[in-house]
């Protein structure tokens, strides 16, 4: 990756689910694509994740898995969101707008209104099933988006 690579942040709240499949979809569709993009991922309240075990979620290993996109199984750890990630990027996007803007707003407030939401359920509110295939389908637009432009 070139110090000129546009590069996108995905964020949600513990960076071990929803973050993590939009940055490893993401990466494969765009190498596809021939992109020059790149993604990286984040979580806004890591701390909040007291129930997710391991580096990443066994949902988004598996569906991962399902797609034929290969990483490494000692896969980084869920990583904080600091405020230097917002000045290294191009774009951002948060997975969930009611979710995620009160936590941009308390977080980092400068930055809650100059990035994206996308309306992705956690578990709470959708299967896993459900929900990754949201992810799917919007990160296959966005690519699609960056393409069209060039």
């Amino acid at each position: 990756m070139s110090a000129s690579t546009p590069i996108i942040l995905f964020l949600c709240t513990g960076n071990f689910y929803r973050s993590r499949f939009a940055e490893l979809l993401f990466n494969r569709l765009a190498f596809q694509r021939g992109l020059d993009w790149r993604a990286i991922s984040r979580g806004l309240a890591t701390e909040l994740g007291m129930f997710n075990v391991g580096p990443i979620s066994p949902h988004t290993v598996e569906r991962l898995a399902a797609l034929g996109i290969t990483f490494d199984k000692r896969h980084r750890k869920p990583q904080a969101c600091k405020s230097e990630d917002f000045g290294s990027v191009t774009r951002v996007i948060a997975l969930k707008e009611a979710e995620h803007r009160p936590l941009m707003a308390a977080r980092f407030p400068a930055w809650q209104e100059k990035i994206e939401y996308w309306h992705v359920h956690d578990l709470d509110a959708a299967t896993a099933v459900e929900a990754l295939a949201d992810i799917e389908r919007l990160v296959a637009a966005l690519v699609n988006e960056l393409a069209a432009v060039g």
